[in-house]
């Protein structure tokens, strides 16, 4: 597969924002529903987020945020990390339990895109067993090393990885995270090899330790570690530089034109939820998501943070599925 094809499935950050808009616009002008008039009582019990990985990446941290300013709901609001299968143990669960909004996921590219491509049986349909609630955030990937590996940047990586074998770690098969390294393989035209893990908090260890060489972690998780000296960054794998970390190039102008991969996060609820308790769960998410203080401890994360009505995120959602069913096909991944 030559780069140029690869380039066709590429979504830079900007246009990932400007479709999840302009499919707000358009199931707003489509539907007389508005937050206004969401008024439905809610919550009215104890509320779950589930959270696909475990604790640490960048979906627990969206998690951790709702939840704690959630806290004036009236309700316990509690965050439960389900990892495994690369995701779709925990989306499962809420796809399954009962659809009145009090059981909420958030969602990832994995479980509501890749997945679907990657396993040859699904224990759920991503497109209709959920509630969709908003669009949350995207973020790059960062491609770290452990800090004795003996490279600064990609071309170095690319002329090493030719001469020895190296492994990448990823939170589990099928991820964004595991998705990058197959892309990298693929672009720069070597083979290392994808250890997958139960989570990115079970995969860092091993790579400070050294045990695996290299992940294409979410920047939420990584960038501290390289801020701190554990780690080193070599790039990042969206389309432009993160504002995050101005210093760190992007992939593609670090002689791989053409790569970008960008990790996104959404809530969803159970299948069934009324609207108007739909649309109760999307105004609280809008009011959190919109919270000055919010913004900006997901900013410095690296997290960009994009909100919407349920129909954009469907939309989204549909244009994404098709989209990573080709890189996954055309890199020949599997689920482990």
């Amino acid at each position: 597969m030559q780069p140029a094809q690869r380039q066709e499935t590429a979504m830079p950050r900007s246009r990932l924002r400007t479709l999840v808009a302009l499919a707000g616009f358009a199931a707003a002008a489509a539907t007389p529903w508005s937050f206004a008039q969401a008024q439905q009582a809610w919550p009215t019990k104890p509320v779950r987020i589930v959270v696909t990985f475990t604790p640490g990446g960048a979906p627990d941290t969206l998690a951790r945020v709702l939840a704690e300013k959630w806290a004036g709901l009236g309700q316990p609001i509690t965050v439960d990390n389900k990892p495994g299968a690369g995701g779709n143990i925990g989306a499962d669960f809420v796809a399954k339990a009962a659809g009145d909004g009090h059981t909420l996921v958030v969602g990832t590219v994995g479980t509501h895109a890749i997945n679907p491509a990657l396993y040859e049986k699904m224990p759920y349909n991503h497109l209709r067993d959920f509630t969709p609630i908003s669009f949350l955030a995207s973020t790059p990937n960062l491609l770290v090393v452990n800090k004795s590996v003996p490279v600064n940047n990609v071309k170095e990586l690319v002329e090493l990885a030719k001469k020895q074998p190296l492994s990448f770690a990823s939170s589990g098969s099928g991820t964004s995270i595991h998705l990058s390294g197959e892309l990298f393989n693929t672009l720069a035209g070597v083979k290392m090899q994808h250890i997958p893990y139960k989570g990115r908090a079970s995969a860092i260890p091993d790579l400070i330790g050294g045990r695996v060489q290299l992940m294409f972690d979410n920047m939420p998780s990584s960038l501290p570690l390289v801020k701190s000296g554990e780690l080193k960054g070599l790039a990042v794998t969206s389309a432009q530089r993160s504002p995050a970390a101005p210093n760190i190039p992007t992939i593609a102008e670090s002689g791989l034109p053409g790569f970008e991969a960008t990790s996104w996060f959404a809530l969803y609820a159970s299948p069934g939820v009324p609207r108007d308790v739909q649309m109760r769960i999307n105004a609280e998410v809008q009011k959190v998501m919109a919270m000055p203080d919010v913004r900006e401890k997901l900013a410095g994360l690296g997290l960009d943070v994009n909100t919407g009505t349920p129909e954009a995120l469907m939309t989204f959602m549909q244009a994404e599925t098709t989209k990573w069913a080709k890189v996954v096909k055309e890199s020949g991944a599997k689920a482990e």
